[in-house]
């Protein structure tokens, strides 16, 4: 059982919904980065995406673009994410950590050394969202053998005909992205994303989480109400951004998670 498998279980056992919280490894530069992810459980952060910085985020919109800018411009690489995942762990053992990327980086580092240091690093599950079913055998499959999850993105486009393919392999989480396009760019609406997360929870037993568009306590509580969960990644980064202290960065978030779990 997986770090996210337990946290899910754990949450069950309360009644509680997930609060998934993104944010860019780097951004504004290392140490605050870490002091930001260190402060996120406190928070109430059930589980962390942890941004991995790529030069072309096609997914991406402008929030997350810039902070992966900002991360790179400052010297952040794939190792020093994986060095602050690795400093993470040495407070916390329990918070589940999801490194949310690109495939490029992890091809440049070689899959299997990257998984043995992404595992050593305390890394629970990954992202990528350029890699899709068809190409389970690049890294999805591996990364399940090393006793990681692999977690896939369902979308408003992602019909009954594909959705089986999408769940084949997937564990820990299914992350439905709630809008058409990148993030950042619309708001959630919880009257649209019901009836698409029961869709797709009838097709699978693992729990569904709702990400993009979610940027208030309210619409974190709408949209975790309707699933078993919310992300807030666009929203957070924003306030890191504005050049925020950490301490109201955290206290943002933890705006935000209270939301969640009243649903």
């Amino acid at each position: 059982m997986t770090r996210i498998d337990a946290k899910f279980a754990d949450l069950n056992a309360q009644g509680k919904k997930a609060f998934v919280a993104y944010v860019m490894a780097g951004d504004p530069d290392y140490a605050t980065s870490l002091e930001i992810v260190k402060g996120l459980p406190g928070a109430g952060v059930d589980i962390i995406e942890l941004g991995l910085p790529f030069t072309d985020p096609m997914a991406d919109g402008p929030t997350i673009q810039l902070a992966g800018q900002r991360a790179l411009d400052g010297g952040m690489t794939l190792q020093k994410t994986l060095d602050l995942a690795a400093e993470f762990r040495k407070t916390d053992d329990t918070t589940p950590i999801v490194l949310m990327g690109y495939y490029n980086p992890i091809y440049s580092r070689g899959v299997d050394r990257f998984l043995e240091d992404a595992k050593a690093a305390g890394i629970d599950g990954l992202i990528v969202v350029d890699l899709p079913p068809e190409e389970d055998d690049e890294l999805c499959i591996p990364a399940q053998a090393a006793g990681m999850n692999f977690i896939r993105l369902a979308t408003p486009t992602t019909d009954d005909k594909r959705l089986p393919k999408v769940l084949q392999n997937t564990s820990g989480f299914v992350y439905y992205v709630s809008i058409t396009g990148i993030t950042g760019s619309a708001e959630a609406e919880a009257t649209n994303v019901g009836p698409e997360v029961a869709r797709i929870k009838a097709s699978t037993d693992l729990p569904v989480i709702v990400g993009f568009g979610i940027n208030t306590p309210e619409k974190a509580q709408n949209i975790a109400s309707v699933a078993d969960g919310a992300v807030v990644g666009s929203a957070i980064v924003s306030q890191v951004a504005a050049g925020k202290p950490v301490d109201e960065v955290l206290a943002f978030v933890k705006s935000l998670a209270d939301g969640a779990h009243r649903a």
